[in-house]
């Protein structure tokens, strides 16, 4: 398998110390970690996928409620080219994908921002073009995040989160939307996706790092109140980030029971 060179270099995403609550629980404690760019010599532009994996209840939609400039933690801050991330900063992708019901595919993503050709070049590079004039109800999920997604890249926006991109998607369609993220993320060398989900397999496919989030034990076996990343993977050095059909080699099943594993431990 072939060794893709690379290196990081400047912070895009720095998390310092976020601490959240709601009412008297704690949800999130002491998380810290970075987004670096990723610069290969094979790829003009690389951009940057990092999945955030953990249980259900784990805080990770509170996370990205943070992350996104939607929500403010306790203490802590997040950082988006060295300063305080605010709502707007960050394109957000929800589970739903919300788009306006009386206006057309075209309609929507041009109601983003950009021009109309700007629009349709995109439509027609995301295999939208067909469907530039069905209303948002004639649209398959997978139809409608891809519009979701052309919605915030004519925002302007390098940073997007992605919440549960594959929930409820047959193998076909998950295919179909890593496809998706690993086109977008390659659009331009500082377009950073982050995708929370609970899919082990299809985050290990399309990401290049990995956030595992979930709670600690004290020494009796009891949970540590409020979660925390307990493990970065670095799926480049894994040699799992960026080969096609690494879902059909052994490094990879071993590496998606070892995080399932982890799972369970948490």
């Amino acid at each position: 398998m072939t060794i893709h060179a690379c290196e990081r270099r400047e912070t895009l995403l720095a998390i310092e110390g976020v601490h959240a609550e709601l009412g008297d629980q704690v949800v999130l404690r002491g998380v810290d970690a970075v987004i670096r760019d990723v610069v290969r010599t094979d790829v003009a532009n690389q951009g940057q996928v990092v999945g955030v994996l953990g249980p259900s209840g784990a805080g990770k939609t509170t996370l990205l409620r943070i992350l996104a400039g939607l929500a403010a933690p306790s203490s802590g801050r997040v950082l988006v080219d060295g300063a305080p991330v605010r709502a707007g900063d960050v394109g957000v992708v929800f589970q739903r994908c919300p788009l306006l019901p009386h206006r057309t595919v075209l309609g929507n993503v041009v109601a983003a921002g950009g021009s109309r050709e700007r629009a349709r070049e995109l439509l027609e590079r995301f295999g939208l073009a067909a469907r530039a004039d069905a209303w948002p109800r004639e649209l398959s999920g997978g139809e409608r995040q891809r519009a979701a997604i052309l919605q915030q890249l004519l925002c302007g926006h390098t940073f997007l989160l992605m919440d549960e991109p594959f929930s409820s998607l047959d193998p076909l369609h998950k295919a179909r939307a890593c496809e998706l993220i690993t086109e977008v993320s390659r659009l331009d060398e500082r377009n950073t996706i982050v995708v929370v989900t609970h899919d082990v397999p299809e985050a290990v496919k399309v990401c290049d790092t990995l956030w595992l989030l979930g709670r600690e034990r004290a020494p009796s076996g009891e949970p540590v109140p409020g979660s925390r990343i307990v493990e970065t993977y670095d799926l480049i050095a894994r040699e799992l980030a960026w080969h096609d059909g690494v879902e059909r080699t052994a490094r990879f099943a071993a590496f998606v029971r070892e995080v399932t594993d982890r799972f369970a431990a948490l």
